[in-house]
């Protein structure tokens, strides 16, 4: 029997994934299954950046690039920083990734290991846990509870520190909550880790652009007290709909960029050389698009927390960003993963239990608003004549 080390045996699952495969399986039968549980935008790419990355291919850009990223790419990305948030990057700083999930997977394999504590939200992205207990750190989760709007509490998290703390995650918009954290608490957070230097931040941003009702989105790398520990998460698969070309960037300081570009060179060489100009054609070309897709999420947004709340037992808060919504289903009967299995497999409706997100999202599910009106208002119907029949 083939050994392998014990890190393999704790590692997890993102269960979308396996809800997206299941509703496929069943509509491949025939049954009519509207999906709300898959986090992607159902927008096509802009014809711009996909005509970019064509290009580049005609051109001849299909061999190696630096690990690092073309650096007409991390110049833009630091163009954007300072464009959306007056903080200036260092394209010396930025790493091009393929997806979001590397840097959740570089910043916790540096920081991880047995003896450490490592905070992350719950519910959260289901990643995040998974990779700590890979490396064999302890999982510290830091509730994001429903009476704080789905955004966590700087003295909560502070509370939740140790000696062994070595990093904290943070997300903010949030998944699956679609929770945002207002300033006056980052500020808070900020202000209670200046005495504990030896504690790295990951700021997961992925959302940043994805905010409504007057939200503004607030970088950590706005905070120049804390920017020689601070790594940011963001990149291109939410904004610009670009889940399957697999774009992310990172930000890194001084201290860690190496530690980064060498795990780069050793597990994926460059990113895709035709979908890094794309990028580049993402972050300068056009944004007409961002705004049509937020405006349409914006509708939609409202639709379903309006339509979930006249559910008999499902409350809903409204979610201040990202393109999800967490309603508490606390009061229908159901456990969550219970209520969600059964919307698939009978009204067919794909949404995703609570608890895949975390020990603490028991009691809601998650619903993806990234599919049209129409689909909601029938998935909703679905779900509303289901549930009160149960």
């Amino acid at each position: 029997m083939l050994k392998t080390v014990d890190g393999f045996d704790r590692i997890g699952e993102e269960n979308a994934f396996a809800v997206l495969a299941r509703a496929g399986a069943l509509a491949a039968s025939g049954k009519d299954v509207i999906n709300l549980g898959i986090g992607q935008p159902d927008f096509p790419t802009p014809p711009n950046i996909v005509d970019a990355a064509i290009k580049a291919l005609r051109d001849g850009h299909h061999g190696y690039t630096d690990a690092t990223g073309i650096l007409p790419l991390r110049e833009a990305v630091a163009a954007d920083l300072h464009r959306r948030f007056s903080v200036d990057v260092n394209p010396g700083n930025i790493l091009i990734v393929p997806g979001g999930k590397v840097t959740m997977f570089s910043a916790i394999l540096m920081f991880g290991e047995p003896g450490v504590d490592i905070l992350y939200p719950d519910p959260g992205f289901p990643i995040y846990r998974s990779m700590i207990e890979f490396t064999g750190a302890r999982p510290i989760p830091v509730p994001i509870r429903e009476e704080n709007g789905f955004a966590f509490s700087a003295e909560e998290t502070l509370s939740l520190i140790t000696p062994q703390t070595r990093l904290i995650v943070l997300n903010s918009p949030a998944n699956p909550c679609g929770g945002v954290t207002p300033k006056a608490e980052v500020d808070n957070l900020v202000a209670g880790l200046m005495d504990r230097p030896d504690i790295a931040i990951l700021s997961d941003e992925i959302y940043d652009q994805m905010l409504y009702d007057g939200e503004e989105h607030v970088t950590l790398l706005s905070y120049p007290e804390i920017r020689d520990r601070v790594i940011l998460l963001n990149g291109w698969s939410k904004t610009y709909a670009m889940t399957g070309w697999r774009l992310g960037y990172s930000v890194w300081p001084d201290e860690l960029y190496q530690k980064a570009r060498k795990l780069a060179v050793n597990a994926w060489s460059c990113v895709n050389t035709p979908a890094q100009f794309a990028a580049l054609e993402a972050l300068t070309g056009p944004q007409d698009a961002v705004g049509e897709m937020l405006s349409e999420f914006n509708a939609r947004r409202k639709l379903v927390v309006r339509l979930l709340n006249d559910i008999p037992g499902v409350s809903c808060i409204t979610p201040k960003g990202a393109f999800y919504a967490f309603p508490n289903i606390s009061s229908t009967g159901f456990k969550a993963k219970e209520l969600a299995s059964a919307l698939l497999e009978g009204p067919g409706v794909a949404t995703i239990g609570g608890p895949d997100f975390g020990i603490l999202g028991e009691g809601y599910i998650r619903l993806s608003y990234a599919n049209s009106q129409e689909n909601i208002r029938e998935a909703l119907n679905r779900m509303k004549t289901f549930i009160s029949s149960a």
